[in-house]
């Protein structure tokens, strides 16, 4: 592991890396901070991102979404986070689908979030995994495909995402997209709620009451 030192010579050099990193040790390196110094880390992170560096331009976004050492501005987040994400930055591609979803700065636009939903998805992105599932099943955005919206629900309840396995209960308890089974819908709700999941203890209450 480069020690700051380091990787501060490497930053003065112009290694987006370097900067990169030490960004990261400031915001997230030192658990003796109650409050990390954000304005040196988006500094650097701003300076690495604008030398082309993917992950930096992710945090620059994350620091304009949430005010982190720089006045909030959701427009100027919306556009780092496209930098990173036509780079290919898995957590950039999904939160741009959530712009398009929850309308936020953007009109809400159903297909243009199916696809950087998929984006983020195929590369193991949980979160899209599960919305992707939640798209096919709704027909949001996409043709309505039960059979993919229980493949990409499996694809995040095998990362165990709660609400994956919470829709994926309900589609054995209803037999949509699978073959019903009350056993398979008990043990995802079951999953579920062990996990905190407040709205599949519901249904897993539901169902030991009408099974």
């Amino acid at each position: 592991m480069e020690t700051t030192k380091y990787l501060q010579k490497l930053a003065s050099e112009g290694d987006t890396e370097a900067q990169f990193k030490l960004a990261d040790r400031l915001a997230f390196g030192r658990k003796t901070f109650r409050d990390p110094p954000w304005k040196e880390a988006f500094k650097l992170w701003k300076i690495s991102a604008e030398g082309g560096h993917k992950r930096s331009m992710f945090y620059v976004g994350v620091c304009f979404d949430n005010g982190y050492g720089i006045r909030k501005n959701i427009a100027t987040a919306f556009d780092w986070y496209l930098k990173a994400a036509k780079l290919g930055h898995r957590d950039a591609q999904y939160n741009i689908g959530m712009f398009y979803s929850l309308g936020d700065l953007k009109r809400k636009n159903h297909s243009k979030k199916v696809y950087w939903f998929s984006l983020a998805a195929n590369s193991g992105h949980t979160g899209a995994q599960r919305d992707l599932g939640y798209s096919y099943f709704y027909g949001e955005g996409v043709q309505k495909d039960w059979s993919k919206a229980i493949y990409w629900y499996k694809k995040a309840a095998a990362a165990n995402d709660s609400m994956a396995l919470s829709n994926l209960g309900l589609c054995y308890e209803y037999g949509e997209g699978v073959t019903q089974s009350y056993r398979w819908a008990k043990y995802y709700f079951t999953k579920a709620s062990r996990m905190g999941n407040v709205k599949a203890k519901l249904h897993l209450k539901d169902l030991k009451l009408n099974v």
